[in-house]
């Protein structure tokens, strides 16, 4: 099974959102079929075969997530930092500031799901191959 250091390697070569499609590659080489990614402190759960299960520490001190969901908002930072105009933490801060709690990868289905605090579908995209 895969390790956080695993990942936490190949997290390392993303740069943007544009870098995004590779590193999901790098993570279906290693057996990640899914994850979820929570926006207060940017831990992740990491999912694999057989119930398999790592969580990476948090990644940053802890963020406001709005209550309130301003999904026009959060779709224009994701486009932006999907065109390489942001970096990560900012990302994080966008989010953060929309009402976006966390986000769900699946590596089969090739989507990324992103959530508000009531666990409301925002936005469902498929990530490019």
């Amino acid at each position: 099974m895969f390790t956080t250091e695993q990942i936490k390697d190949a997290h390392s070569k993303v740069k943007s959102g544009a870098d995004f499609p590779a590193y999901i590659q790098d993570l279906k080489k290693l057996g990640v079929t899914n994850y979820k990614t929570f926006v207060e402190d940017g831990h992740t759960d990491y999912y694999g075969v057989n119930d398999y299960k790592t969580t990476s520490p948090a990644k940053y001190d802890k963020l406001q997530v709005a209550k309130n969901c301003n999904g026009e908002q959060f779709k224009t930072d994701l486009k932006a930092h999907q065109q390489g105009k942001t970096d990560y933490p900012t990302f994080c801060n966008d989010c953060a500031k929309s009402g976006i709690e966390k986000w769900v990868v699946s590596i089969n289905k090739m989507t990324c799901t992103y959530y508000d605090k009531s666990e409301n579908e925002i936005l469902v995209e498929l990530i490019p191959q």
